[in-house]
């Protein structure tokens, strides 16, 4: 669906019955602008808008915002998963370990191993939510 074609928040909540709230518009455009944030990430963009606005807010409304299929989630670590709006491309996440910065790939990528872990294990990989961990390249030429 081209960006411009797509529904609105607005539609989008109205159609499930619910309401546009600000908060409900702060979070979805800090995750819209960040990219690819965690819960935390997120409260502290929205804050810096709305002070008033609390974390349980922000998780409240990221579960929202993803029941609606509007952003989407990966952990990309140990910690709390990262949202993103879904695009019109899915991607594989990249993750430095060093640098923690965030890449992305084309899912076709992970096309090969799925295909044998199916053939030969009959397991069916989700690569829909997958992260990859390295070293992105401007860590590479570092010295350890």
């Amino acid at each position: 669906m081209a960006a411009d074609t797509a529904p609105s928040l607005a539609d989008v909540l109205r159609a499930r019955g619910l309401r546009l709230t600000a908060q409900r518009q702060l979070v979805l455009e800090a995750v819209q602008r960040l990219g690819h944030a965690t819960p935390e990430q997120v409260h502290q963009a929205v804050c810096a808008t709305a002070a008033g606005v609390n974390i349980t807010t922000i998780y409240r409304t990221l579960e929202l915002l993803e029941g609606l299929g509007l952003v989407t989630h990966t952990h990309l670590s140990h910690g709390a998963p990262t949202y993103h709006v879904p695009g019109e491309r899915s991607h594989l996440h990249l993750v430095c370990h060093r640098c923690g910065a965030i890449d992305e790939a084309p899912l076709s990528l992970m096309g090969p191993l799925a295909e044998q872990l199916l053939a030969e294990r009959g397991f069916r990989l989700d690569i829909g939510h997958m992260a990859l961990f390295g070293t992105c390249a401007d860590c590479a030429e570092q010295p350890s």
